[in-house]
């Protein structure tokens, strides 16, 4: 008899935490060795079309406007019977809202294993936030963290290491593929980009426009910088949310406007990290960023913040380099020195796709 497992996910837009949870139900459905069900909070996003030819039927909804009203409990009632009535034996929740509402329901419809996620560190979550959530870590029989950097923060928060796995994101090597061998105008053309930034330095930040924690301001400060040092410079900027409105307002403010691009969702990952010459992460806060394992794949050099898993991933001054969080002068200074240094890039980049798995990086540092 095969098991039934239930993955419950906030919602199908654009986010490193979906993206990783609908590439492991398809992976557990291709497997053959599990029954799956798919449930959401919402049922809105892009990502729906990923997962339609997975035969899951239509995914169950909970929609949510607060934890703390009546519908709430009305929601949470709904999807313990759900449990109950598809005799789920495992249980995944894969971020804060799901682990909170899934595992409270997963315990009162007595799941036998229950499994929560964990891909933050600190600096994203309320103090109330996290008391909540410890009581959720409290009801699960297991919690996935996607870095070490994460698995340290949760025993200092309380939770029993004995209980914390650490899983690594996955990366989906075919989004980063073959594009690389156009040319680099056809590939500018295909992401609606002006064909004469081929003859520019371009310098990309792939992140959500929903969060202050990805620091959108730092990115721009340091670009302003890059184009002081280097006048052909130019800045993709590949996200979508309701924080696009000041990010554009600012790189105005900032005398950019003529030389940064807003590409919104964009499905062309593998044409927009070939275009690019460096990547870069500029958040205050992560677990273990997709975007960093997804420059590393298509061979780029990597110039990111040092908070979370970043250090698991990146090798400093071997594919690529950490500065601290807010500190755009240090960060304009890497990205200048690999802009003006081709051959180096080029090889931080093949070393970041060799070693892109964190624990061959892990191995390296230690090896030093």
């Amino acid at each position: 008899m095969k098991p039934v497992v239930l993955q419950l996910i906030d919602s199908f837009q654009q986010g490193g935490s979906e993206r990783q949870a609908l590439q492991l139900t398809q992976l557990l459905q291709e497997s053959g060795r599990f029954h799956l069900r798919l449930a959401c909070l919402s049922p809105e996003g892009p990502l729906r079309k990923d997962i339609e030819h997975l035969d899951l039927g239509e995914p169950a909804a909970y929609q949510l406007k607060s934890f703390y009203d009546l519908n709430a409990l009305r929601q949470l009632r709904r999807f313990t019977r759900h449990l109950r009535m598809s005799k789920v034996d495992i249980l995944h929740t894969h971020d804060f809202y799901t682990n909170i509402f899934g595992m409270f329901a997963g315990a009162l419809a007595r799941v036998p294993v229950r499994i929560a996620s964990r891909r933050e560190t600190s600096g994203m979550r309320s103090a109330t936030q996290h008391k909540v959530q410890s009581v959720a870590f409290k009801l699960a029989h297991q919690i996935i963290a996607n870095s070490e950097a994460v698995r340290e923060q949760l025993i200092a928060e309380g939770v029993r290491a004995d209980k914390i796995t650490v899983i690594y994101n996955g990366v989906e090597i075919d989004r980063v593929g073959p594009a690389s061998r156009l040319a680099k105008e056809s590939l500018l053309a295909a992401l609606n980009l002006p064909t004469e930034l081929g003859n520019r330095s371009l310098v990309t930040i792939v992140a959500n426009m929903r969060l202050p924690v990805k620091d959108h301001s730092m990115f721009l400060r340091a670009a302003l910088r890059v184009r002081g040092a280097v006048p052909r410079s130019a800045f993709l900027l590949a996200g979508e949310g309701e924080l696009m409105p000041s990010i554009r307002a600012e790189a105005e403010e900032l005398g950019l406007g003529a030389d940064v691009f807003f590409l919104g969702a964009c499905d062309k990952l593998g044409e927009l990290l070939a275009v690019s010459d460096v990547c870069v992460l500029s958040s205050k806060a992560e677990g273990f960023s997709n975007s960093i394992l997804e420059y590393m794949a298509a061979a780029r050099p990597v110039v990111a913040t040092e908070v979370g898993g970043a250090r698991e991933a990146i090798v400093h001054g071997e594919t690529g380099y950490l500065v601290r969080s807010g500190d755009d002068a240090a960060m304009g200074e890497q990205i200048v020195s690999l802009l003006n240094d081709p051959e180096k890039a080029s090889a931080m980049g093949a070393e970041g796709c060799r070693r892109r798995h964190p624990r061959s990086a892990a191995r390296g540092r230690r090896g030093r």
